[in-house]
C-alpha cells in the first residue's frame, strides 16, 4: 500500500483525494498556490508545500515545483485529479523518471489516447464503434479529401488530432467550404495544440453524449462500471450529469461496455478512464478516451457502489481490482448538478467572499465541494466550486431530490449558477430524459 502521495491539484477533486487517502491509511501533501493556502485539503492534508504564485502556468502546471516537493516530502507517488495535468503524457513520463508513481495510465498510453487518430485506430483493433471518418490524418491531396468526404457524405466535421474540450474542430455542410475550413483548423490546432494534423468525420446532428467508465489494473483486469449521459451541455462543457443513461437496454450495455474493457485489455490500459461516445438512432460512435478521473465520477460511484477514487490508488498501489464485471450492479439512478461561481444568465465568473453557506442534505444528497463559511472564491481558476448529486430508486425521484436539494443550497456572497439548475430540473423535456447534446443551448438561446 502507498504511504504517501502528492495531490497535484486544487478544490473538490482535491480533497476528494485526501478523504480517499485518509480512508486507507495514505499521508498526504497538498501541493497549492499562493492564493490558494486557505483551501480545506491544505489545511486538513498531513503536509503542504507551496509551488507558485496564483497562475496556473507558474504553479499547478509547474511540473519541476511538483516533483520537487514529492522528493522533499519523500511521497511516493502523484495523484493529478483532473484538469491541469492529468492527461499530460510528458509529466506523467517526468513522474516516473523521477522515481514516483503516477496514479494514472502510463505515459505512452495518455500518448496513445491523446491523439484522436491513434485513439481511433486502437478502438477499431478492439471492435469499439466509431465515426466513419477519413481513418488517419488529412493529407495534402485536395482531390483525395474532397472524395473521401463525398463518400462520407455531409456534413461532416474537421477536427485537430490534439484537441479537446470543443475545441480544435469545424462543421462543413458544403464541398465549397471543406478546404479552407481544413485550412483554418490546421492553423488553430497549431497555435492551440503544437500539432497541426486534423482528421475528418461524419458530422452527427443531434447525438447524446453517453461515456463509459473503466477500471483497469496492472494483471490484466478491466471491467465497466456502465455508462452515464452528459448530453445537458454548454459550449461543449457539461453542465448536468446523470447514470444510468436514460433509454440505454441492458444488452447495449453490455455490447459496448465489454467492448471497452477489452480495449483497456488490448492496450494495457492502468488505473481510472473514460470512453465517450456520441450516441444517435440507437447507435453508439465512439471520440475520445479520456485517460483520468473525470468531474462526474459520482454518479457512477452512487449506482455502483465503487469508490473509483479509492480503486485508483489500490491499482496505484499494485493491488488487483477488488471487483469482476459480475459483482457490478446498478441501484436506481443518480444526477449530478455542477455547482459554478458565476452569473446564471451571461455566466460570467463570480469571484468573492463566502458569507453564509449552507449544505442540503437527506436520503440520496451528496456534496462534494471544498467551500466554507468565509472562503474567498480567486478569480484564477475554473469556476466550479461543487458538485450537488442526488441518488433514488428510479429517475424522477432522484430529480424530485435533486429539485429538493438545490431549493435548500445558499451560497451567499457570490452569484452561482444553482437558479439556472434549478430551471434544468423543473423542465419537462429534461424530465422525460434523452435530451440531445444542443438542447440545453437551444433553451438558453444561445
Amino acid at each position: 500500500m502507498l504511504e504517501k502521495i502528492v495531490i497535484a491539484n486544487r478544490g473538490e477533486i482535491a480533497l476528494r483525494i485526501l478523504r480517499a487517502c485518509r480512508e486507507l491509511g495514505i499521508k498526504t501533501v497538498a501541493v497549492h498556490s499562493e492564493a490558494d493556502r486557505d483551501l480545506k485539503h491544505v489545511r486538513l492534508a498531513d503536509e503542504s508545500v507551496c509551488i507558485g504564485p496564483a497562475a496556473s502556468a507558474a504553479s499547478y502546471l509547474n511540473v519541476p515545483a511538483i516533483i520537487s516537493a514529492a522528493e522533499v516530502c519523500d511521497a511516493q507517488a502523484i495523484h493529478p485529479g483532473y484538469g491541469f495535468l492529468s492527461e499530460n503524457a510528458d509529466f506523467a513520463e517526468r513522474v516516473e523518471q523521477s522515481g514516483f508513481i503516477f496514479i494514472g495510465p502510463r505515459p505512452e498510453t495518455i500518448r496513445l489516447m491523446g491523439d484522436k487518430i491513434t485513439a481511433i485506430e486502437a478502438m477499431k483493433q478492439a471492435g469499439v464503434p466509431t465515426v466513419p471518418g477519413s481513418d488517419g490524418p488529412i493529407d495534402d491531396n485536395d482531390e483525395r479529401t474532397l472524395r473521401l468526404a463525398r463518400e462520407i457524405g455531409y456534413p461532416v466535421i474537421v477536427k485537430a488530432a490534439g484537441g479537446g474540450g470543443g475545441r480544435g474542430m469545424r462543421v462543413v455542410r458544403a464541398e465549397a467550404s471543406l478546404l479552407n475550413a481544413i485550412s483554418l483548423t490546421k492553423a488553430e490546432a497549431g497555435a492551440a495544440f503544437g500539432n497541426e494534423t486534423v482528421y475528418m468525420e461524419k458530422f452527427l446532428e443531434n447525438p447524446r453524449h453517453v461515456e463509459f467508465q473503466v477500471l483497469a489494473d496492472t494483471h490484466g483486469h478491466a471491467i465497466h462500471l456502465a455508462e452515464r449521459d452528459c448530453s445537458m451541455q454548454r459550449r461543449h462543457q457539461k453542465v448536468v450529469e446523470e447514470a444510468p443513461g436514460p433509454g440505454i437496454s441492458e444488452e447495449q450495455r453490455h455490447r459496448v461496455g465489454s467492448r471497452c474493457a477489452e480495449a483497456c485489455r488490448q492496450i494495457g490500459y492502468r488505473g481510472a478512464g473514460t470512453f465517450e461516445f456520441l450516441y444517435e438512432n440507437g447507435e453508439f460512435y465512439f471520440i475520445e478516451m479520456n485517460t483520468r478521473v473525470q468531474v462526474e465520477h459520482p454518479v457512477t460511484e452512487m449506482i455502483t457502489g465503487v469508490d473509483i477514487v479509492r480503486e485508483q490508488l489500490l491499482i496505484a498501489s499494485g493491488e488487483p481490482l477488488g471487483y469482476t464485471q459480475d459483482d457490478i450492479h446498478i441501484r436506481g439512478h443518480a444526477i449530478e448538478c455542477r455547482i459554478n461561481a458565476e452569473d446564471p444568465k451571461n455566466f460570467m465568473p463570480s469571484p468573492g467572499d463566502i458569507t453564509q453557506l449552507h449544505l442540503p442534505g437527506g436520503p440520496g444528497v451528496r456534496v462534494d465541494t471544498h467551500l466554507y463559511n468565509g472562503y474567498r472564491v480567486p478569480p484564477y481558476y475554473d469556476s466550479m466550486i461543487g458538485k450537488l448529486i442526488t441518488h433514488g430508486e428510479t429517475r424522477s425521484v432522484a430529480i424530485a431530490r435533486m429539485r429538493t436539494a438545490l431549493s435548500e443550497m445558499v451560497i451567499d456572497g457570490i452569484k452561482t449558477n444553482i437558479p439556472l439548475q434549478a430551471e434544468i430540473m423543473a423542465d419537462p423535456n429534461f424530465a422525460a430524459g434523452g435530451m440531445n447534446i444542443h438542447y440545453l443551448e437551444k433553451k438558453l438561446g444561445l
